[in-house]
């Protein structure tokens, strides 16, 4: 069976995830559909790619498929590329799918999804997943189509790369920022215990987290448990990233922490 794994920001209030399904199951009928998450904020290109590159490792050979695309119906390129282990990605060219794509060894080709044939005509230019993406993912899916009959091959140096902030190490600290918030209120951080190594601050201490003009005393351990009821802790998730989270509660209202904000790890 073949696979096609979506990630996008449609939510799903509106029928636009319905819709995308229905046109890959109209191509591609023997095709299973995986929805990653529709939950992703609006137009959030870099929450959409880290989202993507957590999950890429546990998704099955095949085709994934990702829109976040706030760029859609402008001269942005629509674009799929496969990966050496023969991975293929369909999604906008703006920095969605460099991460994930890297992830996987890098991009062997690339290509602008510009083939008429292999797409939805539309009186309109704003629902790309359902006219362009969706369609390519389908025929990819099913081996009806290859990269080379989507379109024309394209430099990978010529694609929108996706700039990631990495967190800064000095003697004792180490900062960072919140970069994921998950829907439990768990906030993800973009330094791993290697960074924390490197500043010298061990396992099984507690770290002082600053967040703008406030401190925390905050117990690195291993699982929720370790702590009592409503008391934050530090610890690995299960991306191997260092994550602040609250027992039983939320940590984005425990450290008033939003996706972005900037933190400091010190020993």
């Amino acid at each position: 069976m073949s696979h096609v794994s979506f990630l996008s920001d449609f939510g799903l209030t509106d029928e636009f995830v319905g819709v995308v399904h229905g046109v890959i199951a109209k191509l591609a009928p023997e095709t299973k559909v995986i929805d990653i998450t529709h939950g992703i904020r609006r137009g959030d290109v870099r929450s959409g790619a880290l989202a993507l590159t957590r999950s890429i490792q546990y998704l099955p050979d095949g085709v994934i498929l990702a829109v976040v695309d706030p760029g859609v119906g402008t001269a942005r390129r629509a674009i799929a590329a496969e990966t050496e282990g023969g991975m293929r990605f369909v999604g906008p060219d703006n920095g969605l799918l460099g991460p994930a794509v890297a992830t996987m060894g890098g991009a062997t080709k690339i290509v602008e999804l510009t083939n008429p044939e292999a797409q939805i005509p539309s009186a309109g230019a704003t629902f790309a997943g359902r006219d362009i993406f969706g369609p390519a993912a389908a025929l990819l899916s099913s081996g009806e189509a290859q990269l080379d009959d989507l379109g024309d091959e394209v430099a990978p140096d010529s694609v929108t790369p996706l700039l990631i902030p990495l967190p800064e190490i000095e003697p004792a600290r180490v900062v960072g920022e919140a970069w994921w918030v998950d829907g439990f209120g768990n906030v993800q951080s973009n330094v791993g215990p290697e960074d924390l190594a490197v500043a010298g601050i061990s396992s099984e201490v507690t770290v002082t987290v600053r967040i703008g003009a406030s401190e925390y005393e905050v117990p690195w351990v291993d699982t929720y448990g370790q702590v009592g009821e409503g008391e934050p802790l530090l610890h690995i998730d299960s991306s191997g990233l260092m994550a602040l989270a609250v027992r039983g509660g939320s940590a984005t209202e425990y450290f008033n922490l939003a996706t972005g904000t900037a933190l400091t790890l010190a020993g």
